[in-house]
């Protein structure tokens, strides 16, 4: 059974977790022709022992909000 790494049962449990939700992601938002410039895995998380590997979002001018928000409601 393959999961869909958008809707984790459990958290990320490895950095190629954290890579593989990342690059479901950027697929999903490509969908909606939405590009986050700096999302990407936050480094400072990727190494931790101590949690599990945050992905950052980054920031995004009022269009790419606004079309975030589009998407989610189409949803």
């Amino acid at each position: 059974m393959t999961l869909n790494p958008l809707r984790p049962t459990a958290p990320a449990a490895s950095n190629d977790d954290a890579r593989d939700v990342l690059a479901a992601l950027k697929a999903a938002l490509a969908e909606h022709g939405i590009t986050l410039p700096s999302l990407d895995v936050d480094h400072s998380t990727w190494t931790s022992p101590y949690s599990d590997t945050l992905i950052e979002l980054g920031r995004g001018n009022i269009n790419t909000a606004r079309a975030i928000a589009a998407a989610l409601t189409r949803s």
